[in-house]
């Protein structure tokens, strides 16, 4: 269970032109969708957020839709597990355990970062409705898999409203009209 806020991490990887190119359509659009409300919602509730990008030469920048939400500049990695890049590792915040995963693809980055994440002792989360693959397939494999490995799996919505843990206030009122939109 995700604790509070205080001790999460989220991390976006790799939702670039050129992978999103060749996911499907109506998934993909949703992949970005929840991806975006995660981050506004980390902005929000001041939860740390890295992203990262695989090869930024051969697979473009992250898509604009998040890049305009995202803070600094993007990690470039050509290691499929970020935690495999010296940056990605550095920049960790040891102080927060929780790391919660989004991005693509699933099968591929998704799984090798969770997994490594694991081994090095932090709490994973992977949220289901912001990853996805080219193949529904490789997806729905990996899901299986990362939960068979002690992978906690989520979606946008629980992530969000266990970070506010209370239906009030100021951030209870932006992170509602956030996901009614």
């Amino acid at each position: 269970m995700i604790n509070e806020q205080l001790i999460s991490q989220l991390v976006i990887i790799d939702i670039q032109d050129k992978l999103v190119d060749v996911m499907p359509k109506n998934d993909i659009k949703k992949v970005i969708d929840a991806s975006s409300i995660l981050i506004q919602a980390s902005k929000i509730l001041e939860v740390p957020c890295l992203y990262t990008e695989q090869y930024p030469k051969g697979l473009g920048p992250t898509v604009k839709k998040l890049k305009s939400l995202l803070p600094n500049t993007a990690i470039e990695k050509k290691v499929f597990s970020c935690l495999d890049d010296s940056k990605f590792k550095s920049a960790l915040i040891k102080s927060r355990p929780q790391i919660i995963l989004c991005g693509l693809e699933t099968h591929i980055c998704i799984l090798q970062t969770a997994l490594a994440l694991k081994t090095f002792g932090k709490d994973v989360f992977v949220v289901e409705d912001a990853t996805f693959s080219r193949s529904i397939a490789h997806h729905q494999n990996a899901i299986a898999r990362l939960r068979s490995e002690g992978i906690v799996i989520t979606n946008t919505e629980s992530v969000i409203f266990e970070w506010l843990r209370a239906a009030e206030g100021d951030h209870f009122k932006m992170i509602s009209k956030l996901i009614k939109e």
